[in-house]
């Protein structure tokens, strides 16, 4: 038999460890869970734990992360009323409010919020990748058809705001529905939803504070995952690069209304600790906008994560022509002043 790569042994330790740990937190919950415990389920050292994963909470937001239900986005609706009920029925389906599930699930997944809030630098993350989900929600609303009820603004109209306060009442559903399983009707909650009157949603982008600069560097696209769709990143000659660190991804919105394609590569000074919650979000969305909008509704945005540590505050615009850099802009307002150039 041959022996294994280094890689493949990697590999392999990793998903023993990610399998260990799904049972130990489903089993004994995250504050009750052990490292040393983990290792023994794995077979491994302690040592080889850590290597993998810094701390217990990356490792549960890893766990949590791989566990997201993989699905086709088969969505056909064509309005917006449509895609915000898919949305919220995918959404409490999968929560006790739903299905009062007392199961392996619902119990893996108990503590996220409190580890979320636990942590200053977690929680801080988790706000701007909610605000990605908002964006990424509103942008495909955008692409879709109103019907025509009050409050509805025309095709075409930032509907972000809208986006916004339907995953406020979804998460606040969420956190009664762990506090209190079976209290309410999940119906209720859809129909709610469906009914939200778009917002007064006036966008008055900033004043770039930033020059766009004209350069002429290589390019070379990241052959990583695009965490949005779950495929690989796919190469575009053409477009916009958006690097942004995690306290600034209100920015890709900046990039994503250019009208280009755009590659937003997020960045953090602490990717092994923060990139599985990332990873975790964009699964959660990427699962939840698969039931709420058809594929050509979605932005034409990748999202990927560098692994390498940089700045929280990062907002570097690239633009690509011909598979070239050819334009560059740094600092606050870098993605708008590109894509307003």
């Amino acid at each position: 038999m041959a022996r294994l790569t280094r890689a493949e042994t990697q590999e392999r330790n990793r998903a023993a460890v990610l399998s260990a740990a799904r049972a130990e937190f489903t089993e004994r919950g995250f504050r009750d869970a052990k490292i040393d415990a983990i290792a023994e389920r794995a077979e491994l050292t302690r040592g080889a734990v850590y290597s993998n994963f810094p701390g217990k909470r990356a490792l549960y937001f890893a766990v949590l992360a791989d566990d997201v239900p993989v699905v086709p986005a088969t969505a056909t609706t064509t309005t917006a009323r449509g895609a915000l009920g898919a949305l919220a029925r995918a959404w409490v389906a999968r929560l006790p409010l739903a299905t009062d599930d007392t199961g392996p699930a619902a119990r893996l997944a108990a503590d996220l919020m409190a580890e979320v809030v636990a942590d200053p630098a977690a929680r801080t993350a988790f706000a701007q990748l909610k605000q990605l989900d908002a964006i990424v929600l509103g942008l495909s609303l955008e692409r879709l058809q109103h019907d025509g009820r009050p409050g509805d603004r025309p095709v075409g109209g930032r509907q972000v705001r809208l986006a916004e306060l339907a995953l406020t009442v979804l998460h606040g559903a969420g956190q009664l529905a762990a506090a209190a399983p079976g209290f309410g009707e999940p119906f209720h909650v859809v129909r709610a939803v469906e009914e939200l009157p778009s917002v007064d949603d006036a966008w008055l982008p900033p004043q770039p504070a930033t020059a766009v600069h004209g350069v002429d560097e290589p390019w070379t696209q990241p052959s990583t995952l695009d965490l949005l769709r779950g495929v690989p990143v796919e190469p575009r000659p053409d477009g916009i690069v958006a690097i942004v660190g995690l306290h600034r991804l209100a920015a890709v919105e900046h990039a994503a209304r250019s009208g280009h394609p755009v590659t937003a590569i997020l960045v953090t000074g602490a990717p092994d600790e923060l990139l599985p919650l990332v990873r975790l979000s964009l699964a959660e969305l990427r699962h939840h906008l698969a039931h709420a909008a058809p594929p050509a509704a979605w932005p034409d945005l990748q999202v990927t994560c560098d692994p390498q540590p940089g700045s929280d505050t990062t907002e570097t615009a690239l633009r690509i022509t011909g598979g070239r850099v050819v334009a560059r802009a740094d600092g606050w307002g870098a993605c708008h002043a590109m894509a307003s150039t």
